[in-house]
């Protein structure tokens, strides 16, 4: 047998008997493995394992003592309502890299959410339900819902958003924003209380009423809705919790670990664009940098309408 076989056969010959040893413990009462060397008579020292993450075990987080939504108090004395908040919380506080990343995301994108809120009179807390909607980034749901604060094509429309094959303003933060005020103001006229209309932003208007109809209530926290709003605006409260108060919840960023706000250049378009790739060009960028930055530029050219004018990022690199 040649030196590298014969290492080869000593290293499998290892593996095999770790492996088997590892198999015999406990798992719950785990200890470092020692594994035998091939020629020792004596068994080596026992290595000493590194100390366990976070005390080596998961504790469920705590409930707040008190919680509101908009100014409307949720009503924790009762017993179905702490656990399904208590659900909400213990869910969001475990999906670690998803609460992270949206905690990254939130530097960029709240201050833009609580200006426009503020200007339209809703109140903060609705930041919270974007975050529920769409994990503060862009995406695309399977039934078609598009967006930070995903609406449907017709609801997107209806509310003032442009929708074309060439734009599409439910990608853009601030566009999205004021049209989901649009719809928020609206239903807190129909229903009188805002955690109801966070509710029918999940099920729409519609769907509200007829449950509530049919109930004789107009109570969230009363009535038996379907299971998705049925937690809806649970897990915004959870939301709120975890993003209110990181720390408490095991979650630690640094300035340097959030997203800052994209900066750059604004530039005013007024006519059409027939090629983006050549213009971002033309502005000292890529097509890759322009597209980035303005999501809602959907297509390879930008038709621009008498009288219209679009404002485009160009991102500081």
């Amino acid at each position: 047998m040649n030196h590298k076989a014969l290492i080869y056969t000593l290293g499998v010959g290892l593996m095999i008997n770790s492996a088997a040893y590892a198999r015999k413990k406990d798992n719950r009462n785990a200890e470092p493995v020692p594994v035998e060397a091939a020629g020792e008579a004596d068994p080596p020292k026992p290595v000493t394992p590194p100390p366990p993450i976070s005390g080596g075990r998961y504790t469920p987080p705590k409930l707040p003592a008190g919680i509101s939504f908009a100014g409307e108090q949720t009503p924790l004395s009762r017993w179905d309502v702490k656990e399904r908040l208590d659900r909400e919380l213990l869910f969001n506080t475990y999906m670690h890299g998803s609460t992270l990343y949206i905690l990254k995301l939130a530097h960029r994108t709240f201050p833009t959410i609580e200006r426009i809120l503020r200007e339209q009179g809703v109140p903060e807390d609705f930041k919270f339900l974007a975050v529920a909607e769409s994990a503060l980034y862009n995406q695309i749901s399977k039934a078609g819902a598009t967006g930070y604060w995903q609406f449907m094509k017709a609801a997107g429309i209806q509310f003032g958003l442009e929708i074309t094959d060439e734009v599409d303003m439910r990608y853009d933060l601030e566009a999205s924003t004021i049209a989901a005020c649009k719809y928020l103001k609206q239903a807190y006229a129909k229903f009188g209380n805002w955690t109801a209309a966070a509710a029918s932003y999940n099920m729409g208007m519609g769907g509200y009423s007829n449950y509530s109809a049919q109930q004789y209530e107009n109570n969230y926290y009363n009535l038996l809705l379907p299971e998705e709003t049925n937690r809806y605006v649970y897990r915004i409260l959870a939301l709120k919790t975890i993003i209110s108060n990181p720390e408490k919840h095991g979650f630690y960023l640094d300035k340097s670990d959030v997203y800052q706000p994209i900066e750059g250049k604004n530039i005013q378009v007024s006519s059409s664009i027939g090629d983006l790739a050549a213009w971002a060009k033309q502005n000292n960028s890529t097509y890759q940098q322009v597209k980035m930055a303005n999501q809602w530029l959907r297509g390879k050219s930008l038709t621009v309408k008498p009288g219209k004018v679009y404002t485009i990022l160009i991102p500081k690199v």
